[in-house]
């Protein structure tokens, strides 16, 4: 084989080298959001309201479970939120999903959707069937009720935009939620308005203190 020969060769193998790498899919590398896992982890885990509820009557021992899901996604993080009474856990009162993002400098959002058929996903963060069943088409945004939270320091606090989220619970006209999270801590105060501004249901003095397990 004659040197043009070789050469021909080599630049038949270079052509094919070249094509085979145009049309080999390029990943795309995704960019890892620190400060909005931080917050996921502090909300990840079982949260208790039994010491508040010991220290004040008025106050009922909750059990709050909040658990990632959907890992693969790039839209954001995604919990799945459990809230039951401590003495009937295997029934939860709310059971709801979280869509969280990190839309500017210390801000972030979570919007709430709430799950049809909720019930029959109870019990979810221990029952990998359950999750693999619950899907996006599963779920149903609260307009208007997504919670904004700014980071200053190590706290997050904020809560749900003025009268924007509708509630119809109780005689109620809209809700609101106030949140305060730290490490190991999580205060949530929900209240429910109705169209005169007077409170009817709900917490009065203050939001249930969550303590993290």
């Amino acid at each position: 084989m004659n040197f043009i020969q070789v050469s021909k060769m080599r630049l038949v193998l270079v052509f094919f080298v070249v094509i085979i790498a145009a049309c080999s899919p390029v990943k795309k590398s995704v960019k890892v959001d620190h400060e909005l896992n931080q917050l996921v982890e502090l909300l990840h885990g079982n949260f208790s309201s039994e010491a508040q509820s010991k220290a004040d009557t008025a106050y009922f021992n909750i059990s709050l479970v909040m658990v990632p899901i959907w890992k693969e996604r790039t839209d954001g993080q995604w919990m799945y939120v459990e809230q039951a009474m401590a003495t009937k856990l295997d029934k939860p009162y709310r059971q709801r999903v979280y869509r969280l993002q990190h839309p500017g400098e210390n801000t972030f959002t979570s919007d709430i959707y709430t799950i049809k058929n909720a019930l029959s996903y109870a019990g979810l963060q221990n029952d990998k069937t359950k999750l693999q069943k619950l899907s996006y088409d599963s779920l149903e945004l609260k307009d208007g009720c997504t919670v904004t939270l700014i980071k200053n320091n190590d706290v997050y606090s904020g809560g749900t935009d003025g009268k924007s989220c509708p509630s119809d619970l109780r005689g109620a006209k809209y809700a609101s939620t106030k949140i305060t999270l730290k490490k190991g801590e999580l205060v949530s105060w929900d209240q429910g308005f109705d169209a005169s501004d007077k409170q009817v249901w709900g917490a009065t003095k203050g939001g249930y203190i969550f303590i993290k397990k």
